[in-house]
């Protein structure tokens, strides 16, 4: 992170009870760098400290909303200096499976026949407005 980047973020991280966090840059490239990489916790490098005490600032961070309120600011700065991109806005990202036992399921050759009828019936009279009670 370049010092101008350092900039933005150092005013939306929590002081600590008796004066500034020692290493606070340090804690918050490790969190980073944990979610750029993906990598589990203990796998955060030595080099920003204890991967506990980087995973206890991060859960810190996060029940008190720190990082909604970095976020916001984030958002703010980018609006006021008329540089948003929505383009790299997630709406929703949710997933849904089906249960593996509906993978490859069997069904009666004639039940799809009706099925099916039943399926193009319904096409047929929603494509002219009308529909089943």
């Amino acid at each position: 992170m370049t010092d101008g980047e350092w900039e933005l973020v150092e005013p939306y991280l929590p002081l600590g009870v008796s004066g500034p966090i020692p290493d606070l840059r340090s804690y918050f490239n490790a969190v980073m760098w944990r979610f750029r990489t993906g990598s589990p916790w203990r796998d955060v490098p030595e080099s920003y400290g204890s991967w506990s005490t980087v995973y206890d600032r991060f859960r810190m961070w996060a029940r008190d909303g720190v990082f909604q309120a970095l976020m916001d600011g984030m958002i703010a700065e980018a609006a006021a200096r008329d540089d948003v991109d929505l383009s790299l806005v997630s709406v929703d990202s949710t997933v849904a499976r089906a249960h593996h036992h509906a993978a490859g399921m069997v069904v009666d050759p004639e039940l799809l026949d009706d099925l099916e009828k039943a399926v193009t019936e319904e096409k047929g009279l929603q494509q002219r407005g009308k529909t089943t009670p």
